[in-house]
């Protein structure tokens, strides 16, 4: 185990936090903690913003000491030091610092970085973007599957970790009138630990009888013959994250991912769906500085913070950035105080002698032009990355979905988030003639009239968004977190709505992990509320009950979402990690074992300077050679570019999907075509190296080999790595 590694990269955090805390402090005055426990994150966002500026001319160095030297003159110059509780860093650092263990514990049991059959998802795109961004001299990386262009994807979060490798719930407690560490600690448990009620489904079914088993909504199917082995066995844990429908009327279409961040956890995804986590947050936090902020501090924020931010969520991950954008403009629309308060005298009158209708449209207006400012300041601190990257994109086509999804599903993946939302709104609506009960049975016929019409989502969603916009309005007191449910309930229903053509795999999949986000930050919010038996009520029931029912429903939550985390940690810390005697963090020690021959070659490509141009099979997301299929595993893995790789998901990235077509084409005639045809695709590519390992000769009738003008370069057993002489 590479213990100093994890001491090292633990400490990087915290120094950049510590040389955060300053601006922190300034960012979040009204935090009870001034804003300790962003301060990772939000030192981090300033060195990969100005890091990515300064990488397009100079990455690397330049960009990590030009990053660090901003983030340090930002906290001089714009920081409170006075703000500044050491106190609290300590205890956010021990927190931040848990968390981060727990992961390195899991990952070193499974840390392999590869397809299947060794593990499943996207590794070898990830590691390909962080090796191509760590070999890169400028920015944006060299695709490393498509040798000779920039790469067409969102590789915010892969610089930044390349950067670094060379060198809310507890604040929204307090606001609530709650025990702080009470919210940031289920705060932490809902994003970090909870999963879904999959698997508390299945446990349902294997302890019902069946006839009963049948009949209850979002059990799946087989739950009656599940044992604790079927989620603890290898890949075990992933069936939890497939629980959506595709194509509802289609069953043959498969299943959507609905992920949480521990199951892309323990699956080891450095993807952009995760990386963008954390400054979501933080964009997340500084709105609800905004919410608490007097004018200064709203101007700070909305002005100053949110659009570096928000451009770098689209820099990590662009599905993030329509999101980010929604919530900025609801937490503008409902923040308490007058709005144009921001404008100064320019703004004074807007709001008088306007009946409520009108009153409100204003208020819209308002945080919708503060809204487009943040638009535009957030492209316009990554404008590199929109002209390079998003402009030469695919074109794509909104289009609405004819489609509901079934009530047993969205139970499964929301119930236990809707479960609090529900009794929250419940005591807020009752009033001395209708008591909470009342109104949650009026939901329940809402659901069950919209399900029996074929449209469940509506009924879960649409009292929610409307409850919510009555409550911020008529109740201001509510708070913030409302504005985080009636968020996450319009994306699950946006997402029954409209999908992009081609995309509904990745519709339901990046805006889930968003709602996910969203919700577990406001029910870890509430649920301390209700804890507490309130809010109060203006009905004749006691405060105790009203305790008792709300530990009860906490109880009930943490444990149903806690069964995922119950199972399969134990289950995955029990791994013993093919290729290694005991836990360790070497992403490739399965490759020595599984594959010898390639393994080493890909060592010796790993020690060859600069970006070599390579040609290799075009590779998926499986390495299993006898079969043709080797995952482009010679480029991914140490950021030397191929001609091509990942055909299918260039076909994605890419507008002009012929010209991956002709790569393709032109790959098979390098490996069968003439001595000709090879040397002008030699020229037109700058091939520097032909890898010829068993994939190729089980994919192609080799002729390159014959070449005069290659070189042997490396050769072990079934694998010869030629140089091309010019």
């Amino acid at each position: 185990m590479e213990y100093g590694l994890v001491v090292l990269w633990l400490a990087t955090y915290l120094v950049v936090g510590v040389a955060a805390l300053p601006l922190v402090g300034a960012l979040f005055p009204r935090f009870d903690d001034s804003g300790a426990a962003f301060a990772v994150p939000v030192g981090l966002a300033v060195v990969a913003v100005v890091g990515h500026l300064v990488g397009h001319l100079a990455f690397g160095w330049p960009a990590l000491v030009a990053g660090l030297a901003a983030l340090v003159l930002a906290s001089g110059l714009l920081g409170d030091s006075d703000a500044v509780d050491s106190r609290e860093f300590a205890e956010a650092s021990a927190v931040f610092a848990a968390a981060f263990l727990l992961m390195i514990a899991i990952r070193a049991a499974n840390p392999a970085i590869a397809p299947l059959p060794v593990d499943i998802g996207e590794e070898m795109l990830d590691v390909g973007l962080l090796q191509a961004s760590l070999r890169a001299d400028a920015l944006p990386p060299e695709d490393v599957w498509f040798a000779g262009e920039a790469v067409k994807y969102h590789y915010g979060g892969h610089m930044l970790s390349a950067l670094l490798a060379l060198g809310l719930a507890g604040a929204l407690g307090s606001a609530q009138d709650v025990p702080r560490r009470a919210a940031a600690g289920l705060g932490a448990f809902f994003v970090g630990v909870a999963g879904n009620l999959h698997t508390a489904a299945n446990v349902l079914g294997w302890l019902l009888p069946d006839g009963l088993v049948s009949s209850a909504p979002g059990v799946p199917e087989g739950a009656s013959s599940w044992t604790p082995t079927d989620v603890t066995g290898e890949f075990g844990y992933f069936a939890a994250s497939r629980v959506m429908d595709i194509r509802p009327d289609d069953p043959s279409s498969g299943l959507a991912a609905t992920e949480f961040p521990l199951f892309a956890w323990i699956n080891g995804d450095l993807h952009a769906h995760m990386m963008s986590q954390p400054f979501t947050l933080l964009a997340v936090a500084l709105l609800f500085s905004y919410w608490l902020g007097d004018t200064r501090t709203r101007r700070l924020a909305l002005f100053g913070a949110l659009p570096p931010v928000v451009g770098l969520v689209a820099l990590f991950n662009i599905w993030s950035f329509p999101t980010v954008l929604a919530v900025t403009l609801l937490a503008l629309a409902f923040a308490p105080g007058e709005p144009t308060a921001l404008l100064n005298s320019h703004g004074e009158g807007l709001f008088e002698e306007r009946d409520a209708a009108a009153e409100e449209a204003a208020r819209f207006g308002v945080a919708l032009a503060g809204t487009l400012a943040v638009l535009v300041g957030a492209i316009a601190w990554t404008l590199p990355y929109w002209v390079g990257v998003v402009a030469g994109g695919p074109d794509q086509t909104v289009v609405y979905w004819d489609q509901w999804a079934r009530l047993g599903p969205l139970l499964v993946v929301h119930g236990a988030f809707l479960a609090v939302f529900a009794a929250y709104v419940a005591r807020r609506l009752s009033t001395d003639r209708i008591p909470p009960l009342a109104v949650l049975l009026g939901g329940v016929a809402v659901i069950g009239v919209t399900t029996a019409l074929g449209a469940p989502a509506v009924g879960l969603t649409v009292p929610l968004v409307v409850a919510g916009w009555w409550l911020l309005r008529d109740r201001p007191e509510t708070g913030f977190p409302l504005v985080l449910v009636a968020a996450g309930a319009g994306l699950v229903l946006l997402v029954e709505l409209v999908s992009l053509e081609g995309e509904r795999f990745n519709i339901i999949f990046k805006y889930y992990a968003h709602i996910w986000l969203f919700w577990s930050v406001a029910a870890a919010a509430l649920l301390p509320v209700l804890a507490r038996g309130r809010p109060s009520l203006d009905v004749d029931i006691g405060r105790d009950r009203l305790r008792r029912t709300g530990t009860a429903l906490t109880v009930a939550v943490v444990l149903l979402t806690g069964l995922y985390a119950g199972f399969v940690v134990p289950a995955q810390l029990d791994n013993d990690p093919v290729g290694a005697d005991g836990p360790t963090l070497d992403g490739t020690a399965y490759a020595d074992a599984l594959y010898p021959d390639e393994a080493a070659a890909i060592e010796w490509l790993n020690r060859q300077p600069g970006r070599q141009t390579i040609v290799m099979a075009p590779g998926g997301y499986r390495w299993q050679p006898e079969d043709g299929n080797g995952a482009s595993a010679p480029a991914s893995l140490t950021g030397h570019p191929t001609v091509l790789g990942g055909p299918v998901f260039q076909q994605r990235q890419r507008r002009d999907a012929e010209l991956v077509d002709r790569r393709d084409s032109d790959v098979r005639t390098l490996y069968e075509g003439s001595t000709d045809e090879q040397s002008a695709l030699f020229d037109r590519y700058g091939v520097e190296y032909v890898y010829v390992g068993p994939v190729e000769r089980n994919s192609y009738d080799l002729a390159v080999t014959d070449h005069p003008d290659l070189e042997v370069a490396f050769q072990r057993g079934d694998v010869t790595i030629y140089e091309v002489r010019r």
